[in-house]
């Protein structure tokens, strides 16, 4: 069982991970062993964008055949555009029910997204967080298979 204490660096948590097939969609990120509650477990990594950068890079990827960008909103001016230049916690899907949380952590005025556990995690358990996406009219389907599933991610 893995449970970080003190000042260790959350990178420990890289050689516990998988990337693989997901039953949920696509790609997903999975544990080697068990990790306790409220861990961090990973920093989401990318390239530091303007909204408008990444409306424009969506559209573009999407033309270039590429359905599975990887955008997360750091705040209401910048997203972390991880489809090219990310790290393995860009293949954190998304669950109703999630097992793992997002938090934006500002150290020296640097804002960072981290994956901490929010439950735990059993070995070879799938990583999941919650999007928390906006709600749209253009509904896009969820297929976490969660018990109290919410059936859209938006």
């Amino acid at each position: 069982m893995i449970k970080l204490v003190g000042k260790q660096q959350f990178n420990i948590y890289y050689k516990f991970l998988k990337h693989a097939k997901s039953p949920i969609h696509g790609d997903g990120l999975f544990a080697l062993a068990p990790i306790e509650p409220d861990q961090m477990i990973i920093e989401y990594t990318g390239e530091k964008v303007r909204h408008e950068v990444a409306n424009f890079r969506e559209r573009k990827y999407e033309n270039q055949g590429l359905f599975s960008s990887y955008m997360f909103r750091l705040d209401d001016d910048w997203v972390i555009d991880a489809t090219k230049m990310g790290n393995l916690a860009r293949f954190i899907n998304h669950c109703c029910q999630p097992n793992c949380t997002a938090r934006i952590i500002s150290r020296n005025g640097v804002k960072r997204i981290f994956i901490f556990s929010k439950t735990y995690i059993e070995k070879g358990e799938e990583l999941t967080y919650d999007y928390k996406f906006p709600l749209e009219d253009n509904k896009i389907r969820c297929h976490c298979g969660a018990k109290f599933c919410r059936n859209f991610l938006n």
